[in-house]
């Protein structure tokens, strides 16, 4: 690609001590934020609720290529070492308090602000959405993880047995153990449902980035809560029912191996369903306007007459 190619024009006249001084500023933060990056993938191969880690730069990327379109006339603005600075900022008190949350967290206005330097507010424009995806890269804080947890490990534990009771089975709860007959279903600290939620916003997100329409964008995102929550109560009402029919052996496999790799493509499924449904219940207007009106045939009528 040659400098004089449109690909390159559009993005506006190149600066070369403006590139040199932005690579070496780019490679600075790379450094400054190595730490933070390194241990996000250590929790991401550690923990399978933020598994999904691996996959929100390859979809940032992806999405910077979607609106390349939107990538024209940049120009470099100082204005961008602002945001720098205060994503510095928040690595400073991240390190200070010892969070590492603010810590990560600090990557997303540090590469707004380097979009800003690199070519303005255009450049924000257009990296904008890809930046802010990358939010769900960071793991929970700790403390927030505590606060969800509690509550949604009682709700999946009392929905579950709701589930349950209303197919015929006798499921009682005691705590967070649904009991049916002599069998015992503990709904743990682990299958509460907190990495299903977090791992499926990110995903539902991303399915509302892509989508053109702000109505299904919105009603996506609504629903993304929902249905990861329907997902894991499924899961552990198919459990009772296996518990029931089957015995505690099979049902321990499913509820421990199986039902853990089948909750995301069942909660994908729904996301495709509905959709789906989207697409036919919320249809485009047609553009108004005079009907057309076809002077070819007025002709022909006339000659045959």
């Amino acid at each position: 690609m040659t400098p004089s190619s449109p690909q390159l024009r559009r993005l506006g006249p190149i600066d070369v001590p403006v590139v040199v001084g932005l690579v070496v500023l780019s490679a600075s933060l790379l450094w400054a934020s190595w730490p933070a990056l390194s241990g996000m993938a250590d929790r991401w191969s550690r923990d399978t609720r933020y598994s999904h880690g691996f996959l929100v730069p390859l979809f940032s990327v992806a999405l910077l290529w979607l609106r390349k379109d939107m990538a024209t006339g940049f120009r470099p603005n100082g204005w961008g070492l602002v945001l720098v600075a205060a994503g510095m900022g928040m690595k400073v008190v991240g390190a200070y308090l010892y969070l590492p949350y603010i810590d990560e967290v600090s990557l997303l206005p540090t590469l707004a602000g380097v979009c800003v330097l690199a070519g303005g507010l255009p450049c924000l424009r257009w990296a904008w959405p890809a930046v802010a995806f990358l939010v769900f890269m960071v793991p929970l804080p700790y403390r927030l993880e505590y606060l969800l947890g509690g509550p949604l490990q009682s709700l999946a534990t009392w929905s579950s047995a709701y589930a349950l009771q209303t197919i015929g089975l006798p499921a009682v709860t005691e705590g967070n153990v649904i009991h049916i007959n002599e069998a015992k279903i503990g709904v743990v600290e682990a299958c509460n449902g907190l990495g299903m939620l977090v791992m499926f916003f990110a995903f539902a997100t991303a399915a509302a980035l892509l989508i053109p329409r702000p109505a299904d964008k919105a009603v996506i995102l609504l629903s993304a809560v929902p249905i990861s929550l329907a997902a894991n109560v499924s899961r552990i009402t198919l459990t009772g029912v296996l518990h029931a029919k089957v015995g505690g052996g099979a049902a321990d496999h499913f509820y421990h191996d199986l039902a853990g790799w089948l909750m995301m493509p069942l909660a994908l499924a729904m996301l495709w369903g509905e959709l789906f449904l989207l697409s036919h219940l919320l249809v485009e207007a047609p553009a108004s306007g005079p009907a057309p009106f076809d002077l070819s045939r007025l002709g022909a009528a006339g000659r045959d007459a």
